[in-house]
């Protein structure tokens, strides 16, 4: 399930480097914010404790209801590197599991 949710966020942030609509980057903010809650949560009953501080901070930082205003392009940057950090543990699990 958490690479799932990975994958997904993955994709949303990079169909962020497109000129979208406003409303498709609230939508991010919030899906954003329940995928990376629900990884704390699952990386909290894994006694992950380092994983659980990045998520909720990721999720403090893309919460829809108070926004933090950084720009466009360092938005886009945090969602490239994001992406591939998302991406690369993705890989590095289903490595892990061979």
């Amino acid at each position: 399930m958490t690479n799932t949710i990975k994958i997904i966020l993955s994709i949303l942030f990079i169909v962020c480097l497109l000129k979208m609509p406003y409303s498709y980057y609230v939508f991010v903010r919030t899906m954003a914010l329940v995928g990376f809650v629900l990884l704390a949560y699952i990386s909290y009953t894994r006694n992950e404790i380092k994983s659980v501080v990045a998520y909720i901070f990721l999720a403090i930082l893309f919460q829809p209801i108070y926004k933090i205003a950084l720009g466009r392009v360092l938005w886009n940057i945090i969602d490239v590197i994001l992406a591939i950090i998302l991406i690369t543990t993705v890989l590095m699990d289903k490595k892990q599991e061979k």
